[in-house]
């Protein structure tokens, strides 16, 4: 066999030697992040067979081993879903916009539909059942109830997670979409005329090309720093601290306005000028689209763009330490990066892809009916709280009752429902409900958290209890480090019957390490 192999080659050997599709994608991202090193001949690139092997040997084959060791041998590996691309993970409506703390769709799929295997010995869910999600999030649930031929209910204390979660869910006139997205696409082109931010940008962009291809040519920058050759921290901060002469002298030449005059908001905190005078524009309109339902849609794709545009690092986008302004080494992509100066290309990219993702669903989804509402689960009633907006669905839960659960509660003192996006709320004035939420970060994990937590998810199964079914079935996914669930079984009269212990291995935080949820199956006492 030969040694070396293009990318194609590579991609092709990989998938028969792992079990699972590699695209040419996948291998060009392990050469450009350092992963392997690239062997070029004859002006192609060319990657050596041993490295390839040697890479997936110890990635692939050893982490089920691996991580058993570390987490247990009860793991379910296949619970992983560890076949599944990231395509398939985000798959059509899924990947509308950005949420901390979901589960992937496959997950729902497992448990809620019909088939059964050596650990899910019986199917508990069938065609026209009722679904309920007390803590809906951004709609994960009700999408894969729909694709299932279920009902389904969500709730949520986050309005703009409803918003997110019945916007997945909507049908739309995509041509009216496209053409309105295109309008507004044509305006803000039409605003940006009278600024410098495009002009300036596109100069930036032509400086960056120059000196990162000269200091920090891709990947083997980032080969030699992987093996040590190179002191990444200080080399960075010595090659930052050059270009940021290049990038003041351009930022004085265009006059761009960086800081706004204020802080007070999420938005004053955490845009440039430049892009908050765009994000404004948008907004306006939006605001004047005669299709509600076009509206909502563009709305989130606005949303989607103004996350994508805040003033941080690439590598603190989940976690907004400072607000950054100037350019900067880029840990991620190692190189010189910047902020954004125009949120053109994201709102673009983002209205395109939505499109297509609503198209991809709605020839999947069920004649099925599904709807997220506002309310905390610890006591609203489901029933009056439908009548009035979806009597048809009211009237159904009411006569047919719900068949079971499938959840994930927040998990304790981890993230700030409403303060992930802090943006939106800004944007679109919803009332937040922070005092709400159980389990929230700023709480804590310590005792009376726990505590607080405990009665929390135990008052939402209760208040639940009394639409369900007799003989119903409850899964609620958890991280449960503090033994929690056993007595939140017991404080709402049910009983677990069954644990499925996961892997959790795509995980978008900086720490990759080991990490398993458990799905709680509970039925009534």
């Amino acid at each position: 066999m030969q040694d070396f192999m293009t990318i194609k080659e590579a991609s092709l050997w990989a998938s028969t030697y792992i079990g699972k599709d590699v695209t040419p994608s996948n291998i060009s991202y392990l050469i450009q992040y350092g992963r392997i090193p690239k062997k070029p001949r004859s002006g192609n690139t060319f990657i050596n067979r041993h490295d390839l092997k040697k890479y997936y040997t110890s990635w692939h084959k050893t982490r089920e081993k691996l991580w058993k060791k570390k987490l247990g041998s009860d793991l379910n590996w296949a619970l992983s879903f560890s076949e599944c691309k990231e395509s398939q993970t985000t798959k059509h409506v899924h990947r509308l916009h950005s949420y901390k703390g979901k589960f992937i769709p496959q997950l729902v799929e497992y448990f809620l539909d019909q088939h059964i295997d050596t650990f899910k010995t019986q199917s508990f869910f069938k065609h026209g059942d009722i679904i309920l999600d007390p803590f809906c999030g951004s709609g994960t649930t009700l999408v894969q109830a729909s694709e299932l031929n279920l009902h389904s209910i969500g709730i949520d204390v986050s309005a703009f997670n409803a918003f997110i979660s019945n916007i997945k869910i909507g049908m739309y006139d995509l041509d009216n979409v496209t053409n309105t997205a295109n309008s507004i696409t044509k305006s803000l082109k039409e605003f940006q005329k009278d600024k410098n931010n495009v002009k300036f940008e596109y100069k930036l962009l032509e400086e960056l090309k120059i000196f990162n291809g000269k200091f920090f040519p891709s990947p083997d920058f980032k080969y030699k720093v992987r093996q040590k050759e190179i002191d990444e921290k200080a080399y960075g901060k010595q090659k930052s601290d050059e270009f940021l002469k290049i990038y003041s002298n351009l930022i004085n030449e265009y006059k761009i306005l960086l800081k706004q005059k204020r802080t007070d908001s999420f938005l004053d905190k955490w845009f440039l000028q430049v892009v908050r005078d765009e994000i404004d524009f948008v907004f306006e309109q939006i605001k004047n689209i005669k299709n509600p339902a076009t509206k909502k849609l563009l709305a989130l794709v606005l949303s989607r763009a103004v996350r994508s545009c805040r003033a941080t690092t690439h590598a603190d986008l989940s976690t907004l330490k400072e607000p950054v302004i100037s350019t900067y080494y880029c840990k991620k992509h190692g190189k010189i990066c910047k902020p954004l100066f125009s949120i053109l290309s994201w709102w673009q990219r983002y209205a395109k892809d939505t499109v297509k993702r609503i198209s991809q669903f709605n020839h999947l989804r069920t004649n099925t009916l599904q709807n997220c509402i506002v309310g905390d689960s610890r006591s609203i009633n489901i029933v009056q709280k439908l009548k009035k907006k979806h009597p048809k669905f009211s009237k159904l839960i009411k006569n047919n009752k719900i068949a079971g659960i499938f959840s994930s509660p927040p998990y304790v003192g981890l993230i700030n429902y409403h303060e992930q996006h802090a943006y939106a709320y800004d944007l679109m004035d919803f009332e937040r409900k922070d005092e709400l939420e159980i389990g929230p970060l700023y709480k804590g994990q310590g005792l009376e958290a726990r505590k607080s937590y405990v009665k929390g998810v135990s008052d939402v199964l209760n208040n639940c209890k009394q639409f369900l079914k007799q003989n119903y079935n409850v899964f609620l996914v958890a991280n449960d480090k503090y033994g929690l669930y056993p007595q939140i079984a017991e404080n709402s009269n049910m009983k677990i019957v069954n644990r499925y212990k996961r892997p959790v291995l795509n995980r978008v935080e900086k720490d990759r390490s080991a990490y398993a949820e458990i799905i709680f199956h509970m039925k009534e006492k």
